[in-house]
């Protein structure tokens, strides 16, 4: 087992959270009609794909009825299906659909990861629940080979400056500023690089299309081949 492994496990049984914990399980007991067939995961989210990757996408946390359901990142819900047609555009994805976890989806040269591992109700994580999950966040980052950070949405782009920081870059202060195409280059020599999330809420009304994803993605692809 690899230490990756090792750490995915170690995320998978974590019960710090009390109010998220409630919350997932009472989800994955209860189920959305369309899915009362399912057996939710209804557990954290370990990271999901290439480690060897030098891409590292960093997400917000997991849906109530998308990733808590299938167990594996952006899985099973709308967000999903745009981030990984996206992907598939790019190059980093093998195919555009993204429905349960033996579907066959692989990832070349990306992984994602994300800021908070149980589904938070209304999806929003509360800062002390992201300071709990943060240190996962940095122990995954750590094992791998990341040459840039893509940061889907602000609070994926300040875990991304938080991690970075922890980890020994000294972040100037006022922080970068998160916007969709903004760019920073870390101490480190890493690029971090910001998206709207990918978010259907975003994607259903016009504020980030796949366009606009697009051209994120052929920076992203030009600061990986520099």
């Amino acid at each position: 087992m690899t230490k990756l492994e090792k750490l995915h496990q170690e995320i998978i049984a974590c019960r710090a959270c009390p109010r998220l914990v409630a919350w997932r399980e009472e989800v994955a007991r209860v189920k959305r009609r369309a899915y009362r067939d399912w057996d939710y995961w209804g557990k954290p989210v370990p990271g999901f794909g290439d480690p060897r990757a030098r891409l590292i996408i960093v997400g917000l946390a997991p849906a109530a009825h998308g990733a808590n359901r299938t167990g594996r990142m952006f899985t099973g819900d709308r967000s999903g299906d745009f981030l990984y047609a996206g992907l598939q555009r790019a190059g980093f994805a093998n195919q555009a659909h993204s429905e349960r976890r033996d579907d066959g989806l692989k990832l070349t040269d990306a992984f994602i990861v994300a800021a908070g591992r149980c589904a938070p109700p209304d999806n929003k994580p509360l800062p002390e629940e992201l300071a709990r999950c943060a240190p996962f966040l940095d122990r995954e980052m750590a094992l791998l080979p990341g040459r840039v950070l893509l940061a889907l949405g602000a609070i994926g782009w300040n875990a991304a400056l938080a991690s970075a920081a922890r980890t020994g870059n000294r972040i100037p202060t006022p922080r970068p500023a998160f916007g969709h195409g903004a760019e920073y280059r870390l101490p480190d020599g890493r690029w971090l690089v910001g998206s709207y999330h990918v978010s259907q809420q975003n994607t259903q009304t016009g504020r980030l299309t796949p366009a606009m994803f697009d051209a994120v993605m052929k920076r992203v692809r030009a600061l990986l081949e520099t």
